[in-house]
């Protein structure tokens, strides 16, 4: 058994670490705005999307970038983007009235998802181009547009269960999407109401890293755009969804011996590192290993806008090998993205002041936050990585002192309000009143799934940006506009 901490070092970029570093300004703004708190980096999404546009010029490609809203709530994070080229998709009728409301207009705008008719309703009547699940979604759309004498919506075809040819490539299955078998019954549908919708391409989503099955998917709409031109008609657009994924981690070998650890732990071969020994999918039967590994990898090499570049790069078989970027580029197709989590990466932290530090009966160190754990969703997601200890005596405590392992607990009167279920290593046992900074919430872990529980509060949150003299300012996150960190750096 090694007597080694086992650190989870968050990928922290400058402007993160920067606001880590501040611990004046961390510590003012929760004193002022409460715990949680979440901080979101609006200029950091701005950045995020020039590192995908730039690999589109790579790959001499067009077409746009669509931010998934659904990962952060922000309105600081839209109305930043909005400065940009990017686009937004939006996933509901109040992520349409948003994005409208932070300056995107409609050509900027994809609605996708489930969609009730109140949200088709106002997709059609703004103008949106809207990404058709299928037939029903087709049907209830024309009605609209006719019932209201409205223009003719932009639509693409979401597609699913693609096969490969030659070596076969198993997919998993997804509830998204019409099954690419089926297209003709789809262009049907989509013909007899053609003077309600125009056809603009045809696209995918697909809940998976593997790039593999993103290239047999976009393989495969390549040939159904085929098959609408065969048809008579003009599209032009792939969408390729999203699934970029995010590095998490700083250290891959952090990452590897911690889940070495996890699995000895889990069939008894050294102490617990988990609270009443969860095994995150794992489990011991009889001295064997069962089970999968339910946890986001943390450490990935190949993600963001590096995993579009390796998915672009893959050759297509049924097209000769040649590239699938050279397989759009040909027919002269653009090429849609809906990066989420990607688009979010660095955007933000959470924050939460330290309540109590107690010893239980077992001699488990036990660190209660001014949090619940759906402030904190990073385990909801997955994701395992050490928060940053945010000192008023000291700021931020790197290193020195002796590691120990803690649990972090949220304050409702749950047994299962655990913020996280792993042992959590830090450089020093926190002290009431520091601070835990969690890096990297912005995709998902932030808001998607904070709720009022014991009519305790959901995190506020704020929006930071550095002026022109390098001083941290700030604004609650609806009162963020551009033109506010204009003014700051004039």
């Amino acid at each position: 058994m090694s007597a080694l901490p086992l650190y989870l070092e968050p990928r922290t970029e400058p402007r993160l670490a920067a606001l880590l570093q501040a611990e004046d300004f961390t510590h003012a703004l929760v004193d002022a705005l409460g715990s949680p708190l979440g901080v979101v980096l609006p200029d950091q999404i701005a950045d995020n999307a020039e590192r995908f546009r730039a690999m589109y010029r790579k790959h001499r490609l067009g077409g746009q970038i669509w931010f998934a809203h659904k990962t952060n709530r922000s309105c600081a994070l839209l109305r930043r983007l909005a400065v940009t080229d990017a686009g937004v998709d939006v996933a509901s009728v109040g992520e349409l009235q948003q994005a409208l409301g932070a300056g995107f207009t409609p050509d900027r705008i994809m609605a996708t998802g489930p969609k009730s008719p109140e949200f088709l309703w106002l997709a059609a009547r703004t103008g949106v181009t809207v990404n058709a699940d299928g037939r029903t979604e087709l049907d209830e759309l024309a009605r609209i547009v006719s019932s209201y004498a409205l223009p003719r919506v932009r639509v693409l075809l979401r597609l699913s269960a693609f096969e490969a040819s030659g070596v076969k490539v198993l997919s998993r299955m997804s509830r998204f999407g019409t099954p690419v078998r089926e297209l003709d019954s789809l262009l049907r549908t989509a013909e007899r109401h053609s003077e309600a919708v125009e056809l603009v391409g045809a696209g995918f989503h697909l809940d998976t890293t593997s790039t593999a099955e993103k290239a047999v998917a976009l393989e495969g709409c390549v040939r159904a755009m085929e098959t609408l031109r065969e048809r008579g008609l003009r599209p032009r657009a792939v969408d390729i969804g999203r699934g970029f994924g995010v590095n998490y981690l700083a250290h891959q070998e952090q990452w590897e011996r911690y889940t070495t650890e996890l699995t000895r732990a889990v069939l008894g071969r050294r102490p617990a590192l988990t609270w009443r020994g969860h095994g995150y999918g794992l489990r011991d039967e009889a001295g064997t290993l069962r089970g999968s590994l339910g946890l986001y990898p943390g450490y990935r090499p190949v993600a963001s806008e590096r995993y579009l570049d390796e998915l672009l790069s893959a050759p297509a078989p049924s097209f000769g090998g040649r590239t699938l970027s050279t397989v759009l580029l040909e027919n002269l197709y653009d090429l849609y993205t809906e990066p989420g989590r990607a688009l979010a990466d660095q955007c933000g932290l959470t924050l939460a002041r330290v309540l109590e530090v107690r010893s239980t009966e077992a001699g488990e160190h036990l660190v209660r936050l001014a949090a619940k754990a759906d402030d904190i969703g990073l385990e909801d997601h997955g994701i395992v990585m050490d928060p940053v200890v945010i000192g008023r005596d000291g700021g931020r405590v790197d290193d020195g002192g002796d590691a120990v392992g803690v649990y972090l607990a949220g304050s409702l009167c749950l047994e299962a309000d655990l913020i996280s279920r792993r042992m959590v290593f830090l450089p020093r046992l926190p002290r009431p009143g520091d601070l835990l900074g969690f890096a990297n919430t912005a995709g998902y872990c932030m808001d998607f799934q904070a709720g009022r529980a014991q009519h305790l509060p959901v995190a506020r949150k704020v929006a930071a940006w550095r002026d022109g003299e390098g001083a941290w300012r700030w604004s609650l996150d609806e009162e963020y506009w551009p033109t506010l960190c204009q003014e700051g750096r004039a």
